[in-house]
């Protein structure tokens, strides 16, 4: 179980996030859901230790957690994949996979990767940086699975992709649950997002507007005021 209790947090004297309560269950999906700039990535910055609490708690299986470093949190099965790719494009994909792969279970994760996205072992001893943004993403998305977290944050990692590529991408993430890791996940397509999760949270200027399950925004007039998208679309 994954918790933010109360949390405040912003940047340089600004807050961002007001009071936030969230909670990922062990081996679900949640969608944080929102227009932009209500504080999405600033809350996946917050629960990976990029940034820190200025007030309340991350507890994680009943441990504080609010001020470990992003290292801690890796090692207590946190994992976050930025929006962006995050990954280091002067390196091979076989690089890349070593890197994020448990120490000693280098091989092993290369294969699980590859089974994953077959592609990746097309493309195996390519620089990563020469691959299509697609391509790269399964890259970055590949440590979530090498890696087997508790808790995968994951910042609109479709963005940009080719619909086939999203597809992939989706059918990933039911992978990825199915591992047994929970998901806690930005993205901008709402519909998709919401196809796969468990519970929504939107937030709409820091503060969280809405809690429940996916069923319970049919129709709601809360969903496009405070998204901007009608579910429905």
């Amino acid at each position: 179980m994954f918790e933010l209790q109360g949390v405040h947090a912003g940047y340089a004297g600004t807050t961002v996030l007001r009071g936030v309560d969230l909670v990922v269950p062990p081996g679900s999906v949640v969608a944080l859901l929102g227009a932009n700039g209500a504080g999405k990535t600033t809350l996946l910055r917050l629960a990976s230790g990029l940034i820190h609490a200025t007030e309340g708690r991350l507890v994680l299986d009943g441990e504080d957690v609010t001020r470990k470093a992003p290292h801690q949190l890796v090692k207590r099965g946190i994992c976050h994949v930025p929006e962006g790719r995050g990954i280091f494009p002067n390196l091979t994909v076989r690089e890349n996979l070593i890197l994020q792969s448990p120490a000693g279970k280098e091989k092993e994760s290369i294969e699980k990767a590859c089974s994953a996205f077959p592609r990746l072992g097309e493309r195996i001893n390519q620089a990563c940086g020469t691959m299509s943004g697609g391509e790269q993403q399964m890259v970055a998305l590949a440590r979530t699975y090498v890696q087997n977290p508790k808790v995968a944050l994951l910042d609109e990692v479709s963005m940009g992709l080719a619909p086939k590529i999203v597809d992939e991408i989706f059918e990933f993430l039911a992978l990825l649950r199915d591992q047994g890791s929970s998901l806690l996940l930005v993205e901008q397509y709402v519909t998709r997002a919401l196809e796969v999760a468990d519970y929504v949270y939107l937030l709409n200027k820091g503060e969280v507007a809405f809690v429940g399950q996916p069923s319970e925004l049919d129709g709601a007039d809360v969903f496009a005021e405070y998204v901007g998208v009608d579910v429905g679309h």
